[in-house]
């Protein structure tokens, strides 16, 4: 009804618009004057009501839509009262309410398996590009996505590296990024002590059973994975290492001729600064069966830290021995000049 009111206002503005003549006796300007102001309100009246009448997917924005429409009603007297209101009644009634959708479906592409995204640094790059402040911020920041297709031990010091850079957005993205490997790590860490807990409980605490002593494994490998690729420091770094030591021994104790723990005891005893332990933990793992390209890099590495240089030169000679260790070659040949 309320669209009806707003209709028949119109007509009588538009009629009233009409008659300036007669109400003003012919004075031509004061007749003009009325017809325009009249008219006016009829065109906005009408477009009002014609507004509401629109469906609503057309009516949006409703201001322009009604300056719209009062503009053709107003543009052309008479014949633009006709041709708005046929439009909106054939918009209203016989136009198909379904729209065409602006944007189609498309079936996803198949995924590649093989196909590995590669990162577009190089880790010198990566290194000399965090490194300079005065290289383009977009430039920076995309070096530091880089980072996430490099091995964690090698972006890990990148990352602390910028921790007190100058740029705001790149701390906050080092740190994030930082913050979410360790934070995958710990989840895995926290999933896995729920395992350990409900492996103990079915098999006891005194003799430890293979469930146990699989997931005290992996409680040990995930704590040095921390320390490994430098995502603790501190005390949360000792904490790592206690921990990744108890549950290797934990399994030593149950299995000790575990060649791969006993290496990683090794690793742990060197990284406690406990060389002499290390040292013969590293001469068992040998005994039990590992490959000397596995355990003498290591050996050769305790000795440099002792300041047993001649020890070092003499393992490194052991090394050269194997052909198959080209990322250890330039360290070989440095130890052992032709």
């Amino acid at each position: 009804m309320f669209n009806y009111k707003l209709g028949s206002y119109a007509v009588l503005l538009e009629l009233g618009a009409w008659s300036g003549g007669l109400l003003l006796r012919g004075h031509s300007d004061a007749v003009l004057v009325w017809f325009l102001l009249v008219h006016a309100a009829a065109s906005g009246v009408l477009a009002l009501a014609a507004l509401v009448l629109l469906p609503a997917a057309m009516a949006r924005p409703r201001l322009a839509v009604w300056l719209l429409l009062a503009a053709c009603i107003y543009a052309l007297p008479i014949v633009g009262f006709v041709v708005v209101i046929a439009a909106v009644l054939h918009l209203r009634w016989f136009r198909s309410r379904r729209l065409p959708q602006p944007f189609e479906s498309l079936q996803l592409p198949v995924f590649d398996p093989h196909q590995r995204i590669q990162a577009g640094f190089g880790q010198v790059g990566v290194r000399a590009l965090l490194g300079n402040t005065d290289a383009p911020l977009s430039a920076r920041i995309s070096s530091m996505i880089a980072l996430q297709h490099i091995p964690g031990r090698v972006a890990a010091p990148l990352l602390r590296s910028v921790l007190s850079d100058p740029s705001e957005d790149i701390r906050l993205l080092a740190y994030g990024l930082l913050d979410s490997q360790e934070k995958r790590i710990n989840q895995l860490i926290d999933d896995e002590l729920k395992i350990l807990h409900q492996a103990q409980k079915e098999e006891g605490l005194e003799t430890p059973g293979p469930r146990t002593l699989e997931s005290a494994q992996w409680l040990s490998d995930f704590y040095w994975e921390l320390i490994y690729q430098g995502l603790v420091q501190g005390d949360l770094r000792a904490h790592a290492l206690g921990e990744s030591t108890r549950y290797a021994q934990q399994v030593l104790d149950g299995q000790p001729q575990h060649p791969a723990l006993t290496l990683r005891r090794a690793q742990l005893l060197q990284a406690q600064g406990q060389l002499e332990a290390a040292e013969q933990a590293y001469q068992h793992a040998r005994e039990l069966g590992l490959p000397a390209t596995r355990v003498l890099p290591y050996l050769a590495e305790l000795h440099f830290e002792r300041g047993d240089f001649a020890g070092t030169q003499r393992l490194m000679a052991e090394l050269a021995q194997w052909g198959a260790l080209p990322r250890l070659r330039p360290v070989i040949d440095y130890w052992n000049p032709p």
